[in-house]
């Protein structure tokens, strides 16, 4: 949960003012340790959270390598594309592969 800045300013001049760390958490109902990070900071503004990065591991690339080479393990999938095995895996659940075969509409029927 992010706390204004207004509040965060309330809290450090409270603090600030003689009051105690732990009065100003009671008081303000936040936790101390949020109470310390504040006054150790130095802005109160909330810190930015990362946006999440772009997939490493695009879903046509693993793709093509499926059909391209059926029988890989993933960690061999990993080395090719550049990614952890664990991405292969990951990708491989999203794309809805089962052990690394494509199978295609027509090869179902």
């Amino acid at each position: 949960m992010t706390y204004s800045v207004d509040l965060r300013e309330r809290v450090v001049t409270f603090v600030e003012k003689g009051g105690s760390k732990s009065e100003a958490a009671r008081l303000f109902g936040v936790s101390r340790w949020c109470v310390y990070d504040w006054l150790n900071r130095e802005t109160l503004e909330p810190e930015k959270q990362g946006c999440p990065s772009p997939w490493k591991l695009s879903p046509e690339d693993l793709k093509a390598h499926v059909e391209e080479f059926p029988d890989a393990y993933q960690h061999e999938r990993a080395v090719a594309l550049g990614v952890s095995a664990y991405a292969v895996w990951y990708g491989l659940k999203r794309l809805g592969i089962k052990k690394n075969v494509v199978v295609s509409r027509e090869k179902r029927q």
